[in-house]
């Protein structure tokens, strides 16, 4: 009966967290953004036969921050970004076609394991009944996390995965010698899925130095709890999921991690796609002391709100710190604070200018899990503290209506930050679909490529090739509109870089750039105040590099 019990929790928790997703998928069902378009775009020219090619540049980073000295599509993809996300969505892709639902299937079925896990670590760790439940059902609800949980991007992977490195690293350190070994294959997997998922392999090896120097200080007293052939088989695990990957980078870009370590060197976040701005450690040093602090403080500030505001929510935050130090000399718990602090130290010191736009959010997920149970562990701590200076208090009444109080928290958070988010998502996706529209409409080429502010996007919704608009000027663009033949300008007001911002709002423009074609009306001011400008929320310009190309003369339309 016991056993029944043990298996019927954890399995009635995924079935929650599945429907939550579901629930979420049928909210916005389409990939959303720059990352999860990119995801989907390269797992359909893998099943398509292309292998990891894509007919698009997302970003300069992607060739080097520069114009190549031979612009071409399509070229090698994941320069930037890992191929866990992609890879994952094959098979449903397979069965089901390119279709959104196939895209997101193996992220709604993956991410809810999380759930279920985060009820057994909690078990294991000694935490009662009551704690373990409500951390894992806050986890099913991951407050402002919830709506990127069925998006085809890493949340539902990285979260998943990096719980399950941190929990059998612990249970490693406790004598299971082959949980060891499998955190080794799981921080392979976390690193496959995010650059930053290296550091769950530097927690394992943390873990194995600590143990063997907690023996070593115990002269002779205490064996260590993990022999090196474990360690071995760890490190072997990791090379099983990673060494593949490593030699593609490095025959395809000559590094095993070509676009990450540049984009650590950038000054700004604009620099990431900016095919003039010099990045280079020289650049990045040169900038000098007093802007590279500011840079880095203003990354501190950024990921302790993004951390208190969509992670863990506010009102949380003392109970997890109160948790925190009611088990800072757990073991079980010594691996998740060891990844935190390193996490938050190589966010803030090398990826600061990102933090704002995303970078920490896609990570700090895998804090989630555990720092959900330290929040519950802490107001089960806070009240039994507050039980003992009020009689008139019990114990078994006054817990769960607090702990309920935290789930609450997580839930209401989710409730209020998703309508705000799918909200901007279905107008872009909304614009993104009449352009492609229009195009078709008007039997434009399929083989036109576009210049735009989201490549991946428009490739996602119109199927179409493209190039990003770089962060540079008129001329620049321009170069870039030649050398990659791009015959469509499409900008948008929420999405566009500064120098062609004159031209959506339909200023004098260059003669390589012709009359619109295609415009959507802005609505975003229902006040009509009038010094806003009336600049339109899509428009789709003729681009004329090509000799004989007389589209952009006396504002022809094809």
């Amino acid at each position: 009966m016991l056993r029944c019990h043990a298996v019927r929790i954890p399995v009635a928790l995924y079935a929650f967290a599945l429907l939550v997703r579901g629930l979420l998928f049928a909210v916005h069902p389409d990939a959303a953004y720059p990352d999860s378009f990119y995801y989907v775009d390269v797992a359909r020219s893998l099943q398509a036969g292309h292998g990891f090619n894509v007919d698009f540049i997302y970003s300069f980073l992607d060739v080097g921050n520069r114009i190549p000295a031979n612009p071409h599509l399509p070229i090698p993809s994941n320069g930037f970004w890992l191929p866990l996300a992609s890879i994952v969505q094959l098979p449903s892709v397979w069965l089901l076609g390119p279709t959104s639902l196939a895209s997101a299937l193996p992220f709604m079925l993956i991410g809810p394991l999380a759930a279920p896990l985060t009820w057994l670590v909690a078990r294991e760790a000694g935490c009662g009944e009551r704690v373990a439940i409500a951390a894992a059902v806050a986890v099913a609800i991951p407050a402002a996390a919830s709506i990127y949980m069925v998006q085809p991007d890493n949340f539902s992977l990285f979260q998943p995965i990096g719980t399950a490195a941190l929990w059998l690293t612990a249970r490693g350190l406790k004598g299971h010698r082959r949980s060891f070994a499998l955190a080794g294959l799981m921080a392979g997997l976390a690193a496959l899925s995010r650059n930053d998922g290296v550091l769950f392999a530097a927690v394992v090896g943390l873990a194995f130095l600590w143990d063997r120097w907690r023996s070593r200080r115990s002269e002779g007293t205490r064996s260590p709890k993990i022999p090196w052939r474990y360690a071995l088989a760890a490190a072997g695990l990791f090379l099983v999921a990673m060494a593949p990957w490593y030699l593609r980078q490095l025959l395809v870009f000559g590094s095993p991690s070509p676009s990450s370590s540049l984009g650590a060197l950038v000054g700004t976040y604009e620099d990431t796609n900016c095919v003039t701005c010099a990045v280079s450690i020289q650049t990045f040093l040169g900038q000098g002391a007093g802007a590279l602090l500011e840079s880095r403080l203003l990354g501190l500030v950024g990921a302790v709100g993004i951390f208190g505001a969509l992670v863990i929510p506010i009102v949380l935050m003392p109970f997890v710190l109160i948790g925190a130090r009611h088990r800072r000399r757990s073991v079980d718990f010594g691996p998740f604070f060891i990844f935190a602090v390193l996490f938050f130290a190589v966010q803030i010191l090398l990826f600061a200018v990102y933090i704002p736009h995303g970078t920490f959010l896609h990570s700090a997920v895998a804090l989630m899990p555990f720092a959900t149970i330290l929040g519950m562990e802490g107001v089960a701590v806070a009240v039994a503290w507050a039980v003992r200076r009020r009689p008139s208090w019990r114990q078994e009444r006054a817990e769960p209506m607090f702990l309920a109080a935290g789930v609450a928290s997580m839930v209401l958070t989710a409730a209020f930050y998703t309508p705000i988010v799918t909200r901007a998502w279905d107008q872009n996706r909304d614009l993104r679909l009449a352009a492609a529209v229009a195009l078709k409409q008007d039997r434009v080429p399929a083989s036109d490529l576009l210049l735009s502010a989201d490549p991946a996007g428009f490739e996602y919704f119109t199927g179409r090739g493209g190039v990003a608009t770089p962060n540079d000027s008129l001329d620049v663009i321009h170069q870039v509109a030649a050398d990659y033949g791009t015959r469509w300008l499409v900008l948008e007001r929420a999405n566009i870089v500064d120098p062609l911002v004159p031209i959506l709002e339909m200023k004098p423009r260059p003669n390589w750039i012709g009359s619109p074609v295609f415009s959507v009306p802005y609505t975003g001011d229902p006040t009509g105040d009038p010094n806003v400008d009336a600049a339109p929320a899509l428009v789709i310009f003729p681009v004329c590099t090509a000799p004989g190309d007389f589209r952009c003369t006396g504002g022809s339309t094809p």
